[in-house]
């Protein structure tokens, strides 16, 4: 994987240079996360972590997920790395929660320990800010409200990947 030619593609694509900043905030992230495991393949979070937002050169709608990885598909990646962009969002979409938001029907929960650092990567970068989970709970909380099964998610991801519940870490 060569992180620059990953970077001239997301130009090539025309996505805005902060979202582009974001990634790459968000693979510096993941891959320091990722040293909480011996059992990683860092290349596929790096990949995964620069190309996870692909989809906002078309959307910046909860569909950008999906749009990110028909790019991915599209452009010859590997399916673990489409598989990163489709599944990203928060602590992921379980297929009902998908049919209301009008996505396609299935599920979008991260399975892999590589798609799981990448989405609570980008959970705890806010634009190019490393934030705590007491933020990224406060920012969900805002947009779905409080009693969202959302919320119980991204703490059980939180706590899988950081490995504490701590609402300071």
């Amino acid at each position: 994987m060569n992180s620059n030619l990953i970077l001239e593609n997301l130009n090539d694509l025309k996505l805005p240079s902060h979202v582009i900043e974001h990634c790459k905030t968000v693979s510096r992230k993941a891959l320091q996360l990722s040293s909480n495991f011996n059992h990683v393949n860092v290349d596929l979070i790096e990949e995964g972590a620069l190309l996870h937002d692909i989809g906002r050169s078309k959307t910046h709608s909860i569909f950008h997920g999906v749009v990110g990885a028909e790019i991915l598909r599209k452009n010859g990646y590997p399916i673990e790395v489409q598989k990163i962009a489709e599944r990203h969002i928060g602590a992921g979409i379980p297929r009902l929660e998908a049919e209301a938001l009008g996505l396609p029907s299935k599920d979008y929960i991260p399975l892999t320990l590589e798609e799981k650092i990448v989405a609570h990567a980008d959970n705890l970068v806010h634009g190019t800010e490393e934030v705590g989970i007491e933020f990224v709970l406060k920012k969900w909380e805002k947009r779905i409200g409080s009693d969202h099964p959302s919320i119980p998610r991204i703490l059980k991801l939180h706590e899988e990947i950081v490995g504490s519940t701590d609402l300071n870490e």
